[in-house]
């Protein structure tokens, strides 16, 4: 058996298909770990909700940015961006199965994979504890999964509280969190996150650096997607940090990491 992790497919169901072939996967043997945003921006997300959602227990995923922002769409009376490709999924005759399967999975999945091995979207918080961070995420996937959802979800955006105080409480408390699990890159030392330099390593802020390079009080080996840029790189972290996102989606490639062996697969972009 060997367990892959997967960066962003956002929509590059193609080449999602290309790869499991790549790798030989069989969902009776293997498992993926898939890093979030399944959907948006690529012309598959459709098919790629299909796909992962099909492959049941063989397939870990945790929520991203874009699968949250489909769920505010459809069910928080969230509104269309021009660059968005959500269409398909929201006129599918199956839409409402494929929505209440993404709406039930979580933000942080957690085992033991010869060491601690927890994934989210965009990483995890320093000045959080393994044990913290998991049941801060069980915070959100409450509310998720009830009848508080839809209400969640028309408040969910906003970029304030930007630092996690233990102390937060209501809409400010669950929009913290999903935001450092979904939207993090750069922080400051006080853990006060940024949400406008999406780019490379070089585009920080002043008094900014990615929050891999802040040290944590244990080994665990961190899963993340959602930045691009760094190619499946993260120079100079202070953790054990492995990036899954390679860029699929903007002409770069999809790449699955066994995280047996540490050995990365990788199948070309077919978008220009």
């Amino acid at each position: 058996m060997t367990t892959y992790a997967i960066g962003d497919l956002q929509g590059c169901h193609a080449e999602f298909v290309e790869l499991l072939e790549t790798l030989d996967f069989d969902p009776r043997r293997d498992r993926l770990w898939l890093a979030g945003d399944l959907v948006n921006r690529g012309p598959g997300s459709l098919d790629c909700l299909r796909e992962v959602m099909a492959l049941g227990s063989a397939a870990e995923v945790v929520l991203g940015n874009h699968d949250l922002h489909l769920l505010a769409v459809a069910r928080g009376d969230g509104g269309l961006s021009r660059k968005d490709t959500l269409d398909a999924i929201l006129a599918a005759p199956d839409r409402e199965a494929l929505l209440d399967w993404l709406q039930a999975q979580p933000l942080l999945v957690r085992e033991t994979l010869g060491q601690d091995t927890v994934m989210t979207h965009a990483g995890l918080l320093p000045r959080w504890s393994l044990d913290q961070a998991a049941e801060l995420a069980v915070e959100v996937e409450a509310v998720l999964g009830s009848e508080r959802a839809g209400a969640f979800l028309k408040r969910m955006y906003g970029n304030a509280p930007r630092r996690w105080r233990d102390d937060l409480d209501g809409i400010g408390r669950l929009r913290a969190i999903v935001n450092v699990f979904t939207r993090m890159r750069f922080i400051d030392a006080e853990g006060r996150l940024d949400f406008t330099a999406k780019e490379g390593l070089d585009s920080a802020p002043p008094g900014f650096a990615p929050w891999f390079r802040y040290p944590r009080t244990d080994d665990a080996r961190l899963l993340f997607g959602h930045w691009a840029a760094l190619q499946g790189a993260t120079p100079q972290s202070r953790v054990n940090a492995e990036a899954l996102d390679t860029g699929c989606v903007w002409g770069g490639a999809l790449t699955a990491l066994s995280l047996e062996s540490g050995e990365r697969t990788r199948v070309p972009s077919r978008r220009r």
